[in-house]
């Protein structure tokens, strides 16, 4: 798929390389898009990968001394969503990464991947349009500041320049007077692609004596995801909200111009005009929740994460290219040739583990999971190259000292298993949830799942199996 790969240790490494290479390479954190870009040959003159996930500090989120959100282009989604700061400064962005994928997907992808990659469908971009983010980029020859609204020039087109990394996302969070919330309109409940997005943040009248949302409106910010080329702000809709308060027939106009400023087509997922509806029954829910003081909305208290325990490893020596030495279930193997393949392959074809299964190739079903480093991941979104220095576990090591996982013993007495194809990667999400939460209810077996799709469609007893073994012990790591 790719001819060269970099595992670096500094940005500054990183940016070097891509002014050496130019057009031909690309940035890797999660890959969760551009693997399959590649494997589908949409990307015919990339030859250069430079992976950025062992590069120290890229992942940082901080608050500056003005309020200003300052996170690093490797904070993933799912950092995003356990971050405090994240949610209570910035709620919007914390619910639509809770809308990305699955926990497997956001335990790999980017906020700033999802940014790049430019899809007018995105869920991260129309909330950070909302709260006026600010992203910068940074090459050899320097450093520039961009407004998110200024940074794309049409679908999957931005200002980055070949030899650029957006390297940070910065926006003010919001104060005591603003609300926010993010809603998303998918197919299903888990990995759908947006058919419309928004979000809305509205400031009030300052007074500490009043309720906030009984107060009137002193500005809103629209935006709205999967309706036009970009992002687009509805600044009619804006504009009218100023000096109103949030009554009923206040937010149907406002509904109202905010449909009026998307331009939608109709596509396999939705018609334009069925997009256009629902821009204007999404802006009334965020405006109604607003004023109900209920912005938080589906996002969890305890959101399931399955990203294992914290901290990164310190990065190996070498980069993977040549020889890739990896720990998987406890034992250290070195594989060479597999530089070009995917981690699912290599764990098959040159490790012999065929537990793991390849049922799409594309992230959507979750039979390839596994984790990497602790975190669950669909391996067959990861660069084998990255599993150099890393420790894997794969379904096959959830056994131990000859016993079953309690996991694997639940599915056989509830009957869990069907055709059993999409049962290894049931059996590690399911895993990685007793381990992080060892008496799960509904909703966090749910959540853990979510990534994982069965065909037989008998999740009854797979969630019955789940139960039983967390009622039974608490699973080993």
């Amino acid at each position: 798929m790719w001819q060269t790969y970099h595992s670096v240790a500094a940005l500054d490494e990183a940016l070097q390389l891509l002014a050496q290479h130019g057009e031909r390479a690309r940035l890797v954190a999660g890959a969760t898009d551009l693997l399959i870009e590649l494997e589908r040959g949409q990307r015919p003159g990339v030859e250069v990968l430079i992976d950025l996930t062992r590069v120290p500090g890229l992942d940082d989120i901080r608050l500056d001394d003005d309020g200003w959100l300052h996170l690093g282009p490797l904070v993933t989604h799912n950092q995003a969503v356990a971050s405090k700061l994240v949610v209570e400064r910035a709620l919007p962005l914390a619910q639509a990464c809770w809308e990305v994928g699955a926990p497997q997907i956001r335990n790999r992808g980017t906020l700033a991947g999802n940014l790049v990659t430019a899809s007018p469908a995105n869920d991260t971009i129309t909330p950070l349009m909302a709260l006026d983010a600010v992203v910068t980029l940074r090459s050899v020859r320097g450093e520039r500041r961009v407004p998110l609204r200024e940074f794309y020039t049409g679908v999957r087109r931005t200002v980055l320049a070949p030899d650029e990394a957006l390297t940070e996302i910065a926006f003010p969070t919001l104060r005591p007077d603003e609300r926010g919330m993010f809603l998303k309109l998918g197919l299903r409940r888990a990995q759908a692609i947006a058919v419309v997005n928004a979000a809305v943040v509205v400031e009030f009248e300052r007074d500490a004596g009043a309720d906030t949302p009984a107060l009137p409106v002193t500005r809103a910010r629209l935006a709205l995801g999967a309706v036009a080329p970009t992002i687009v702000r509805a600044a009619e809709a804006e504009a009218f909200l100023a000096g109103r308060t949030l009554s009923d027939d206040v937010i149907q106009a406002a509904a109202r111009l905010a449909r009026a400023a998307a331009r939608p087509i109709s596509d396999v997922r939705a018609t334009a005009e069925y997009r256009s509806e629902m821009v204007a029954v999404l802006v009334r829910r965020a405006l109604r929740a607003m004023a109900a003081g209920a912005e938080r909305g589906a996002l969890p208290e305890r959101p399931v994460l399955l990203a294992g325990p914290s901290g990164a490893r310190p990065a190996p020596a070498g980069d993977g290219a040549d020889a890739i030495v990896t720990t998987i279930n406890g034992r250290v193997h070195t594989v060479t040739g597999a530089g070009h393949k995917s981690l699912l392959r290599l764990l098959r074809e040159d490790v012999g583990l065929t537990g793991t299964k390849e049922g799409c190739a594309e992230g959507e079903c979750g039979a390839c999971t596994v984790f990497l480093d602790g975190a669950a991941v669909m391996s067959c979104l990861v660069p084998a190259p990255r599993a150099h220095g890393a420790d894997i576990v794969t379904v096959e090591g959830l056994a131990a000292d000859g016993a079953l996982h309690p996991l694997q013993q639940a599915f056989v007495e509830a009957g869990a298993v069907q055709c059993g194809y999409c049962t290894p990667g049931l059996l590690v999400a399911g895993a990685g949830l007793l381990a992080e939460r060892p008496d799960p209810d509904r909703g966090d077996i749910e959540q853990a799942l979510s990534g994982n799709l069965c065909r037989c469609t008998g999740y009854y007893k797979i969630v019955d199996a789940v139960r039983r073994a967390a009622a039974v012990s608490r699973p080993r790591a």
